[in-house]
């Protein structure tokens, strides 16, 4: 007769799965919340940054809208794109990272001459991205696109 020995099956204690489930969430946190610098390297360049209003450096680039599309003293935000473009005065377009400085939200509404972050209300100049209103402390960084025409075109 064969005796079957039963090892007994051991699981992961609570502390050990609220300790993973933990790390996982913190994770997802941390990346939610990290912010990519790569986007603000375009404003040096003067001839083709944000805001310029020649075809200059056009090719290869994504159109992004018609100028018609942009309103004077506002703009519109192209999340797909990540990238929002405003109009602070008549013919004069700019273009910012939609990603907030404070913890990487998207921006979601363009009023009174402000970009609004709704997470926790932060406003960025649709002139320059420069901060209005906190908790934010950087501005929107500059992205490049270049205007030909009535087009709208991002670098």
């Amino acid at each position: 007769m064969t005796s079957e020995s039963f090892e007994p099956v051991t699981t992961p204690s609570r502390r050990t799965a609220l300790a993973a489930v933990g790390a996982a969430g913190l994770a997802v946190a941390l990346t939610a919340c990290s912010s990519s610098d790569d986007s603000s390297s375009g404003s040096s360049d003067s001839t083709n940054t944000a805001g310029s209003s020649t075809a200059q450096g056009a090719a290869g680039g994504t159109e992004l809208a018609k100028t018609s599309d942009i309103p004077e003293g506002g703009g519109k935000i192209f999340a797909s794109k990540g990238v929002v473009v405003t109009q602070p005065t008549a013919g004069t377009y700019k273009a910012f990272s939609s990603k907030c400085t404070h913890q990487g939200c998207a921006v979601s509404s363009i009023s009174n001459g402000v970009i609004v972050c709704p997470c926790h209300k932060s406003e960025f100049s649709v002139t320059d991205g420069s901060v209005k209103k906190g908790p934010a402390t950087q501005g929107l960084p500059a992205e490049q696109i270049t205007v030909s025409g009535d087009s709208i075109t991002l670098a």
